[in-house]
């Protein structure tokens, strides 16, 4: 089996719109010293105006539209015999000494709730998969720590079923379809941030797993007169999943790709 994976790459918490404008400044003042006036002045427009275009919002507002507009709209869902809720973890934070979960997965582990109630209503076998290693070296799988706040909103313990060990997306799809192929899911639901849906959904395919997606937030850019550093933060955060996306189909391309699984195969 190949040992790449087409996850492997940068986290959110790794900048790359502020290092390239930083980059760009630095050209731009080494061509100035080295007399290169026209260079200099090239790059430095380029800088401004890249500045701008990000932290002003056209293009993280380009980005995420072209990311988030496919779930925009949250699907019904046909309840089956045996369904399968899939909450994909957004981090953990180790405050006063004890783990719970980051700032950004609330809206996904409410989303999962409702939709846990919501199944429940119209169907007898209802689990939520709760995907995650400890990739924040809090101590304790994200898995874990999501199941305990999941429990808090009243949930049976007995419906959560957990995958503790993946530290990525890729692996998220990658274990959790082993995870539903032994509870015997016919209906699955994939939860996860607006941004993130595209790239878990195309990942949970490729191990044969046909989900319907659910958003549980929708990132906006706002648009201002000035630059803003939450716009630049969007920015990286679409880059790191169109280069996600792109990573998975040249490593297709190139066979450094597990098999892709199909539906309905042993």
């Amino acid at each position: 089996m190949p040992g790449r994976v087409a996850n492997a790459g940068p986290a959110y918490n790794l900048p790359m719109t502020l290092p390239l404008l930083a980059v760009l400044v630095l050209l731009a003042a080494c061509c100035a010293a080295l007399k290169w006036r026209r260079t200099s002045r090239g790059l430095g427009l380029v800088a401004i105006a890249l500045l701008l275009a990000l932290g002003c919002g056209p293009v993280p507002a380009w980005l995420l539209e072209h990311l988030q507009s496919a779930y925009a709209v949250k699907p019904p869902v046909a309840w089956n015999t045996r369904n399968a809720i899939v909450l994909l973890g957004a981090g953990t934070e180790s405050v006063a000494g004890a783990a719970e979960p980051g700032v950004f997965s609330y809206a996904r582990i409410v989303e999962a709730a409702g939709l846990y109630n919501d199944c429940r209503k119209a169907a007898t076998d209802c689990k939520i998969v709760v995907s995650g290693g400890d990739a924040a070296h809090t101590g304790l799988p994200e898995a874990t720590i999501y199941r305990d706040a999941l429990a808090k909103l009243g949930m049976d313990a007995g419906d959560i079923l957990l995958e503790p060990d993946s530290m990525n997306t890729w692996q998220n799809a990658q274990f959790t379809s082993a995870v539903l192929a032994r509870y015997g899911a016919d209906r699955v639901v994939l939860v996860s941030s607006g941004i993130h849906l595209r790239r878990s959904a195309l990942y949970f395919a490729h191990f044969g797993v046909s989900a319907t997606p659910v958003r549980a937030d929708y990132l906006r850019a706002v648009r201002s007169v000035l630059p803003l550093a939450y716009n630049f933060a969007l920015t990286d955060f679409a880059l790191h999943e169109y280069i996600g996306i792109a990573r998975y189909r040249a490593y297709n391309w190139l066979g450094w790709n597990p098999a892709r699984v199909r539906p309905g195969d042993a």
